[in-house]
């Protein structure tokens, strides 16, 4: 039988502790909730569209700007984003599959499903979302403001300075994530 000193029982001991901490915090730490995951057909939008975007994002105090070009027929949707003239991000989404190309300096945070989710909500016909919503999600338009709700409590909310959607200045509050997207049309 192999005896253990005592510093060899202290120190598994205390690896033991640490490890349950350790495995408490995980466990108790806060979920980021899940995205929405809406991905409706480039055809849905109703028409064909093709507009020069400036797209800024407001985080915890931090701004980043992106200009966008953005292509949507019934068969493809592409968006190129540019920074500083240099292309940073491209994505192509066919109704099924979504492919992406970023440069290795975007930060991960950027993913190209949530830039899809972003200009859909913002820029699709409302009906066009409301039946691709999942149970306890809602929909609504007032004016010039749509509201999106999950179980009554409001995830999100746009507001736009024209119709359609596309040629004036849109904004969308993402209260559940905590950041604001400010679309200006490149011609304003």
């Amino acid at each position: 039988m192999i005896r253990l000193s005592w510093l060899e029982r202290s120190a598994r001991l205390a690896v033991s502790i640490a490890t349950a901490a350790l495995l408490t915090a995980c466990a108790s730490a806060p979920q980021t909730p899940a995205r929405l995951g809406l991905r409706l057909a480039p055809a849905s939008l109703g028409e064909s569209i093709s507009v020069q975007q400036q797209l800024t994002v407001e985080r915890s105090g931090n701004t980043n700007d992106l200009v966008a070009a953005l292509e949507v027929d019934p068969q493809r949707l592409t968006l190129v984003g540019l920074a500083l003239g240099m292309r940073v991000l491209s994505l192509q989404f066919d109704g099924q599959e979504l492919s992406e190309w970023r440069h290795p300096m975007l930060p991960a945070q950027v993913r190209a499903a949530d830039v899809l989710e972003d200009l859909q909500l913002t820029l699709w016909p409302l009906d066009a979302i409301a039946r691709a919503l999942p149970a306890g999600w809602t929909i609504e338009d007032q004016d010039l403001r749509r509201t999106l709700r999950l179980n009554g409590a409001i995830v999100a909310t746009v507001s736009y300075g024209a119709l359609p959607r596309w040629q004036g200045t849109a904004v969308l509050d993402n209260l559940r994530y905590k950041y604001r997207l400010t679309v200006v049309p490149a011609s304003e």
